[in-house]
């Protein structure tokens, strides 16, 4: 009886670990060891970018000119009325955003810092006193996560700051079908490149890789594993059959087992 015991345990133990090691992230990190990503991620501007910009100063007079109302119209009294709501720029395909006074400008490939010198530098003849606040924001700063994920789709962030992980759990995570030593990440560089990353989820050397952190409008796609691609081939029927039939000579192969233990 101890031994069908003991046989009982350790098909249990081996059903686990299959298991664990086909879902599990992060399994060749050993011990306690931290691993600190010391790069600081500051996201670059990109053809397609809608930017948020805004002056503020102590002369009122002088921002104003900087901050344009965006003019909406009212269907019902078919009139144009002033909303308080500040315009938006959207850098063109060449990277070029039309800014109030100053003209064309062209912003890619700068950061928010950058970008925020740089107008500073532009407006200084214009204010006596002190200079202006000035202050940016990405207004689309999503990713699109697709593949064998829970909830696929277009996730958005107010951080301007998403993680590999982080973009999964928007998306509720993988399913146990999606390959996690092999998930693609689709970007278009700053520069107009377009690169596809592959990440190992498993490996601790993730952290070091350039599309740990998700940039906007990056694509992710989890991959299938071999048996998602499998069951694919047949209909839902046939794969019903299938995994009954699986189970009955698992089944059958454990009694043989244990018979063969009890003689």
């Amino acid at each position: 009886m101890k031994r069908i015991n003991l046989l009982a345990l350790i098909i249990l133990c081996m059903s686990s670990c299959s298991q664990v090691k086909n879902i599990a992230y992060l399994q060749k990190i050993d011990g306690e060891k931290t691993f600190i990503n010391k790069s600081s991620f500051e996201a670059r501007i990109k053809p397609g970018d809608m930017l948020s910009i805004t002056v503020v100063s102590s002369e009122p007079e002088a921002s104003r000119r900087y901050n344009l109302i965006t003019p909406q119209l009212d269907d019902e009294i078919n009139s144009m009325i002033t909303q308080p709501t500040l315009q938006n720029y959207l850098v063109d395909i060449n990277g070029n955003i039309n800014f109030p006074i100053l003209g064309v400008m062209n912003v890619q490939g700068m950061n928010k810092i950058e970008l925020g010198q740089h107008i500073e530098k532009e407006l200084k003849p214009f204010f006596t006193d002190e200079m202006p606040v000035i202050t940016i924001r990405f207004l689309n700063y999503s990713v699109n996560v697709l593949g064998e994920v829970l909830h696929p789709g277009k996730f958005e962030t107010t951080n301007e700051r998403m993680t590999i992980f982080e973009g999964l759990a928007l998306a509720g995570d993988m399913t146990i079908y999606g390959r996690r030593d092999n998930v693609k990440v689709l970007r278009e560089e700053a520069n107009g490149e377009r690169n596809i990353y592959t990440l190992n989820l498993n490996d601790s050397n993730i952290f070091s890789s350039p599309a740990y952190f998700l940039e906007q409008n990056d694509v992710v796609y989890v991959e299938p594993n071999q048996s998602r691609a499998n069951s694919s081939k047949f209909g839902a029927a046939e794969t019903y059959r299938i995994s009954t039939i699986s189970v009955l000579i698992s089944l059958a192969t454990m009694a043989a087992a244990i018979m063969g233990l009890v003689k």
